[in-house]
């Protein structure tokens, strides 16, 4: 699924703990040199797509009085999006960034006139153009400031190891820091002058390894913000997934309600219709048979009915629709296998779909508890936070449950997901449990 662009999400680098000090440990890092190769390679890269998209845009423009101008409006469009590509995918290598690649153009019939209309239309193609536009003048601006105090830097810190270069190849002792007319010279020869200078290239290359990240930060937003899919377009895909998921949820739904009505009350009405057909063959003959099997058949109407009522409840407690999440939940705590407190602070209620599904969602989350957690008792929280709708149960169980696919929780979160709810889970090893529910109000 596409997402938005979001740096602290997609800037993915090395965690691990190390001895140094991050200031000392950045000018040697693979981060640090990626980052500088981008930048250097931004330079040559920005110029071929600047130049590229000038003038294909200006004889576009230019020629817009004929026909031919249009295709190569579009054909330039075109470009910009391959260049984009290249962009995308060198940022992946060297930055570490993963953008979704943007919606493809979709002409809506075959031929060269839909295509061109297409690339026109899209706004994707126009924001390619403007990232051709606009990052030039930063690529300049970048590769000029990273290079020179790289090289600034670097070449202070290791003075020591060039400074012979100077009396044997120039005629003169060392660096000149300073001269006049008079013929006053001041260089830096001496065993102190060359250690303070080496100092000070180390300062400057410190503050280079951050200024080379600070550059190529800026080089993150705009290719996530120009180069990527636009939100609407991410808003849109996320929502196909989204109905995906609720498609996907009331059809096993479905399956499950059919499931209990075949297995459980169909199969139990069956027998108790060849119960009494039985005790209506037996009611001349033996009356008291019949009246033995008429009184079982009694015990399977009884049964067949809880059953249908579970399964009502399980389909839409009515004890929800009349009283409200209060209610309801304390019912559901009520077969819990562990006793629950049960907290309720809303002064008014959400929107019916919401407070169904808040109820699904702990009503689940408990049996989970009752099935999973060797707990001895647990407590269900409910309150409003603004327009949300907050829910957490915790257990003092044995904790360490997942969210990874394929486990109840992952479906949980996948229903909470569908409809702009989170679900958040803190369950280390040893206990305690809490997870924790957001989900709008819209009430």
């Amino acid at each position: 699924m596409a997402t938005d662009f979001r740096p602290e999400q997609h800037d993915r680098y090395d965690t691990r703990d190390h001895s140094l000090p991050a200031a000392l440990r950045a000018p040697l890092e693979g981060r640090t040199w990626r980052e500088f190769g981008y930048l250097m390679l931004s330079l040559p890269i920005s110029i071929i797509f600047f130049t590229f998209a000038i003038v294909t845009i200006s004889l576009g423009a230019g020629l817009l009085v004929t026909f031919l101008g249009i295709p190569v409006l579009a054909a330039g469009l075109a470009g910009c999006r391959a260049f984009g590509a290249l962009e995308r995918t060198r940022a992946r290598s060297l930055l570490r960034l993963d953008v979704d690649n943007p919606e493809p153009v979709r002409p809506r019939t075959n031929g060269l006139m839909s295509w061109v209309g297409a690339v026109l239309k899209s706004g994707t193609s126009w924001r390619h153009l403007l990232y051709a536009v606009v990052h030039f003048p930063w690529a300049v601006t970048a590769f000029s400031v990273a290079l020179t105090f790289w090289v600034t830097g670097w070449s202070l810190l290791l003075y020591p190891l060039w400074q012979w270069t100077f009396p044997a190849y120039l005629d003169q002792p060392g660096i000149s820091l300073y001269g006049d007319s008079t013929g006053t010279q001041f260089y830096l020869d001496t065993s102190f002058e060359i250690g303070v200078t080496a100092a000070a290239g180390l300062v400057v290359v410190m503050a280079t390894a951050w200024l080379i990240r600070g550059l190529a930060y800026v080089d993150r937003l705009m290719i996530g913000g120009l180069l990527g899919p636009s939100s609407l377009a991410t808003r849109v895909v996320e929502l196909e997934s989204d109905r995906g998921v609720v498609v996907d949820t009331a059809a096993a739904d479905l399956r499950r309600i059919e499931r209990d009505l075949h297995d459980g009350a169909q199969a139990r009405l069956v027998a108790l219709a060849m119960d009494l057909g039985l005790a209506k063959e037996k009611l001349n003959e033996d009356p008291e048979a019949a009246a033995r099997m008429v009184d079982e058949a009694h015990g399977e109407v009884k049964t067949a009915l809880q059953e249908l009522r579970d399964l009502a409840r399980g389909i839409h407690p009515a004890v929800l629709t009349d009283r409200g999440l209060d209610a309801a939940l304390s019912a559901v705590a009520s077969r819990c296998t562990v006793p629950v407190a049960v907290d309720v602070d809303l002064a008014s209620r959400p929107a019916p779909a919401i407070e169904g599904i808040a109820y699904f969602t702990v009503s689940e989350l408990l049996q989970n508890v009752s099935k999973h957690a060797r707990a001895r008792r647990a407590t269900v929280d409910v309150w409003r936070s603004e327009d949300r709708l907050m829910l957490q149960v915790t257990d003092d169980g044995t904790g360490g449950a997942d969210l990874s696919a394929g486990s109840g929780l992952a479906g949980l979160a996948e229903r909470l997901d569908a409809v702009d709810g989170i679900l958040a889970l803190d369950s280390p090893s040893g206990g305690p449990t809490t997870v924790t529910a957001e989900l709008p109000w819209r009430g």
